[in-house]
């Protein structure tokens, strides 16, 4: 039985390692701590793996963990111990892009930059959505909202990064 956990842990790992450390990343931005809540992501993943319902997304309810640890890891930077995504505010974020970026791309650059400037909501919608493809009902269950107001934040988050990238030319 151990054995079967520990396999299909490893084979959890395989498949949502690299997708969480990016849905991690573009919160956080700073490489060290996206590993480090990538990291404690998969501990509380694996502590809690009874608990999850499967009347709703797999692919949700992990990055709803590790939405909670980028939080958890911004509040404790802000001396709080937990954040909500509404407390969350543009500055926490920072709006700088790290090394681990490519800044021989002048256009992900920009794009990454206007996404930094979107508050935390718009920011998770737009994310999730563009790069991780979920559904608007798997990013209501992330962001613990609906996926009518997800739908509307993120299309908000388009219309402010199409202008971003058109006023910074």
């Amino acid at each position: 039985m151990r054995q079967n956990a520990e396999k299909g842990f490893r084979l959890l790992m395989t498949s949502y390692k690299e997708p969480v450390y990016w849905h991690i990343r573009r919160l956080v931005v700073s490489h060290a701590d996206a590993q480090d809540a990538a990291q404690e992501t998969f501990v509380r993943v694996f502590r809690n793996f009874q608990q999850y319902n499967e009347a709703n997304s797999f692919k949700a309810w992990i990055f709803r963990i590790a939405t909670n640890e980028a939080l958890r890891l911004l509040g404790r930077q802000k001396g709080d111990m937990m954040l909500s995504l509404d407390e969350v505010t543009a500055d926490m974020l920072g709006t700088k892009i790290d090394e681990y970026f490519d800044s021989s791309d002048a256009i992900t650059m920009k794009l990454q930059q206007a996404i930094l400037h979107l508050p935390a909501k718009q920011q998770l919608a737009f994310n999730l959505r563009y790069y991780d493809e979920l559904s608007y009902e798997e990013i209501a269950e992330v962001a613990g909202s609906t996926a009518a107001s997800m739908k509307v934040s993120y299309n908000i988050a388009k219309e402010k990064i199409i202008a971003y990238m058109n006023y910074n030319d």
